[in-house]
């Protein structure tokens, strides 16, 4: 937590957002909606590893440790519409 809020911009000022692949930001979607590794994989037809990998790349290039974090960041870096939280799966 504490990397986190060392990378806070300025005021009015926005981090710079990593790029991420098409696939990246699909299953970002999807772990944002609250679907589990198997759901995802099950969904998109891939390996559960398959999910696991890109899920280990998005938070290393998010800079991130938890699920939770990686949600505020893609929040900050604009990765996720405003009415985030509205248009989510509540397990």
């Amino acid at each position: 937590m504490y990397r986190l809020m060392e990378k806070r911009p300025g005021k009015g000022k926005t981090p710079a957002a990593p790029a991420l692949t098409p696939r990246q930001k699909q299953i970002l979607h999807l772990i944002t909606q609250g679907h589990t590794s198997r759901e995802i994989a099950d969904q998109l037809q891939i390996s559960v590893q398959t999910v696991e990998v890109h899920r280990f790349n998005l938070m290393r290039r998010l800079e991130v440790r938890n699920v939770a974090q990686l949600i505020r960041q893609a929040l900050l870096l604009k990765y996720l519409p405003k009415n985030y939280p509205a248009n989510s799966r509540v397990s």
